[in-house]
């Protein structure tokens, strides 16, 4: 079975690149561009793991992480965070909400944030070519 995966990120650059990514490894992928997209395709497709940005327009990703955890369908959905904020200086209710990893997103290469994603959902990654 193809996992699916939610990408809830803002720059649509960054998005484009992870959905490229997730889907050469072998992943259906759905974008959102904000908190409230995300919140409503999360609670349509009921994805194995969301790919969480936190500084968003209309509703920020802890925000939407919130009202996700708060409901029967989304209490135990993976959520992996790829931020631009240390963890310290990430907003005060994520020390409450429970996600599986929290990656500053200049910390990682897209590479690696696939081996996170792999760990998290506990599948292998597909093998690449030689300086691929």
């Amino acid at each position: 079975m193809q996992k699916k995966i939610a990408i809830v990120e803002d720059d649509k650059a960054i998005a484009q690149m992870y959905k490229l990514k997730l889907e050469n490894e072998g992943f259906d992928v759905e974008l959102a561009a904000n908190g409230h997209e995300g919140f409503e395709l999360v609670k349509k497709q009921r994805p194995h793991l969301v790919l969480l940005d936190l500084r968003m327009p209309d509703m920020t990703g802890d925000e939407m992480l919130e009202h996700m955890r708060a409901t029967e369908w989304g209490r135990h959905i993976n959520v992996v965070i790829a931020a631009n904020v240390d963890r310290q200086h990430a907003p005060w209710r994520l020390h409450l909400l429970d996600f599986d990893r929290y990656l500053i997103k200049a910390h990682y290469t897209p590479r690696q944030i696939m081996d996170v994603i792999h760990e998290v959902l506990g599948t292998t990654r597909k093998k690449s070519l030689p300086n691929s």
